[in-house]
């Protein structure tokens, strides 16, 4: 799961983003609002972490332009104005949610994934196809109730193509989905054939159907 971090005070924004990254999610970040608003134009996130006050703008003209471009990105606002005008705002503009500073990183990951949660699965914990049940809590992966052991990465990129169900998604889209600024000025991007390859032997030597098909010249799709 990717999240944009866009918070102007870099310890708080170093801290969240280490925690994060501890909890497995992909991080990008951003610290004013000429950054922030290239990031939200050029790739998609699971969540954006959105700080209201930012040098060169505010959080809230971002919130205004993920929805003018009809962006699907979930949206938590985290500031310190904790007024409840601000807070009406955001969530009239479209913000999923609002967790006033200070607040606990545990509550923040909670938060994000509720969000997403919602989002991607009605509010459900299991995404199932078929034989295929991805617990999105616990992180785990069955087939045919058997317990699947993947890689951190390998479900990571199961849970992408499951909530882009039906979708090609480019190896570009991948790459940058589940690795983030990690990517940055990557020549190519062979290494995902070898991680998807992989994944698909996982599950099929499980018992479970080929759901990733390879669409020539364009990437993957899951037809689960």
């Amino acid at each position: 799961m990717k999240v944009l971090v866009i918070e102007d005070e870099q310890l708080l924004s170093e801290s969240i983003y280490k925690y994060l990254k501890q909890e497995h999610f992909i991080c990008d970040a951003a610290t004013d609002y000429a950054t922030a608003l290239e990031k939200i134009e050029l790739f998609d996130y699971d969540c954006i972490l959105l700080d209201i006050n930012l040098p060169g703008g505010s959080g809230l003209d971002l919130l205004k332009q993920l929805k003018e471009n009809k962006k699907m990105d979930g949206v938590l606002i985290i500031s310190a104005r904790n007024s409840l005008e601000d807070r009406i705002t955001g969530l009239q503009l479209g913000a999923d949610d609002y967790l006033p500073k200070p607040f606990h990183l545990s509550e923040l990951v909670a938060r994000i994934t509720a969000i997403i949660r919602r989002r991607h699965s009605a509010g459900n914990n299991l995404l199932q196809f078929n034989e295929l049940i991805i617990d999105i809590l616990a992180k785990t992966v069955f087939v045919n109730n058997h317990l699947l052991d993947l890689t951190r990465k390998e479900y990571q990129l199961l849970l992408y193509f499951a909530y882009n169900k039906g979708r090609v998604i480019s190896k570009n889209a991948i790459a940058e989905h589940l690795w983030g600024d990690e990517m940055e000025g990557a020549s190519n991007y062979d290494f995902i054939y070898t991680h998807v390859k992989n994944l698909r032997k996982k599950l099929i030597a499980a018992g479970c159907s080929d759901y990733i098909q390879s669409i020539y010249g364009m990437g993957y799709k899951f037809t689960g």
